[in-house]
């Protein structure tokens, strides 16, 4: 499978056209066809759905596409979708690596990749990013925010080179560090809701009121420990990948939020503040936070500096 036939497949499935794709690539529509018809074979799968302008699929691009009709509609079979997102991967961690060879060797130069959740220990990472630049101008940091789940996945594929989790994280996979900071759990309602007047939320208060949830596995498994009974017994009304968007929901009546503080403006007359209220949980649910790095792994240069500026800070 060669890098190549991967960015080809890349753009058809971007393009959902061959006759497209091929012009982007400047190749020969039949040529194009022919390394994703050798690609499949290889897989051994179908890629793509291929249908004709009369709404009939084609079982392959031979007859699809390389007949020289135009505007032929495609799309990615379920197989399609999984090669699209390794390939993807592939892609990146090839770039990542040559820019890597390419940096001079007598200079502090490249990319650092951070990926992590929403928390306010976001802080101390962009005060680090902030005097490593001042020292080295030429280190680009990325950061990619996502929850647990989506971060370990980038970690341990080699697409980020460092990941901000909440306890606990694996120790069997992970080399980290414990970051000074710590979030508060609690629940974030309007501030025309009953338990707005509360000054903690216990566990009996969330029964039988539509709650919106954090999407990763791991926050499940802390808050069914703090709920002390089946955490699938309450009403879930939504989950969440992003606090910010879960507060909109809340603003529109969907339900009451159980996430971090810090996060979202509330108790406040501002605009922003959107109405809401946020109120900690009882007994209290700390989020103790650590940044971890793959084992084994080899650091660059600037993934080496980062760790090194971030043990200063910390300490």
């Amino acid at each position: 499978m060669e890098l190549r036939v991967l960015k080809y497949f890349l753009a058809v499935a971007k393009a959902e056209s061959f006759s497209k794709a091929a012009e982007q690539l400047f190749i020969t529509q039949p040529t194009l066809s022919r390394q994703i018809m050798e690609l499949e074979e290889e897989l051994g799968v179908l890629l793509f759905h291929r249908k004709s302008d009369t709404g009939k699929f084609a079982e392959s691009a031979e007859k699809s596409e390389t007949g020289g009709t135009r505007g032929k509609k495609i799309s990615l079979t379920e197989h399609g979708l999984l090669l699209k997102k390794r390939a993807e991967e592939i892609l990146t961690l090839a770039e990542r690596t040559k820019a890597e060879f390419d940096e001079p060797q007598n200079t502090v130069a490249g990319h650092v990749h951070i990926g992590g959740g929403e928390t306010a220990a976001m802080s101390c990472i962009a005060q680090a990013v902030c005097e490593l630049q001042k020292e080295y101008p030429n280190i680009i940091f990325h950061l990619y925010s996502g929850n647990a789940d989506e971060i370990a996945e980038k970690l341990d594929s080699g697409l980020l080179d460092f990941g901000i989790f909440i306890e606990p994280a694996s120790k069997e996979k992970y080399h980290y560090l414990s970051l000074p900071a710590e979030d508060v759990w609690g629940l974030i309602v309007r501030k025309d809701n009953p338990l707005a007047r509360r000054k903690s939320i216990i566990p009996q208060d969330l029964e039988n009121i539509p709650l919106i949830i954090s999407r990763q596995s791991m926050v499940s498994n802390v808050f069914a420990g703090w709920y002390g009974k089946n955490f699938d017994s309450l009403h879930i009304a939504a989950d969440y990948n992003l606090l910010y968007n879960a507060s909109l929901l809340v603003k529109e009546g969907a339900g009451c939020a159980l996430g971090l503080d810090k996060l979202v403006h509330t108790d406040t007359d501002s605009e922003e503040s959107r109405g809401l209220v946020f109120i900690p949980l009882e007994p209290p649910l700390i989020a103790h936070l650590n940044i971890v790095w793959k084992k084994h792994g080899i650091f660059s240069k600037p993934a080496e500096k980062f760790l090194e500026k971030l043990r200063q800070l910390i300490g």
